[in-house]
């Protein structure tokens, strides 16, 4: 098996080596080979789309998400501002209006 690292931009596992680079031919992103151990630290969050998430970025919802405990709804086209990622199996803690503050799966939102 192949000992190259996954690209940093798409996770794609079908790098190769160029000179003194790494090059993804899925995404063409190209980054160094001593900038490659950093980057496989960082945790990369994707939205339902593939577009990557950074603390606060604004999403939609692409989904009618019951809200536990509640009989509220959050409708799709809901929009969030000020999104902050964070570690667990819910990735994205938000503050929704007129529903509070939540947590929220990267799977059901995408970028605006």
């Amino acid at each position: 098996m192949s000992s190259l690292p996954q690209c940093p931009e798409c996770s794609s596992e079908y790098t190769y080596e160029d000179g003194s680079m790494y090059v993804c031919p899925e995404c063409a992103h190209e980054w160094s080979k001593e900038a490659a151990p950093d980057t496989a630290d960082a945790r990369v969050v994707r939205d339902a789309v593939g577009n990557v998430l950074q603390d606060g970025d604004s999403v939609t919802v692409i989904k009618d998400l019951k809200v536990k405990g509640s009989s509220s709804v959050v409708k799709v086209g809901t929009k969030v501002k000020s999104i902050r990622l964070v570690d667990g199996d819910h990735d994205i803690d938000c503050k929704i209006d007129g529903v509070g503050a939540m947590s929220l799966k990267s799977e059901f939102v995408k970028k605006a």
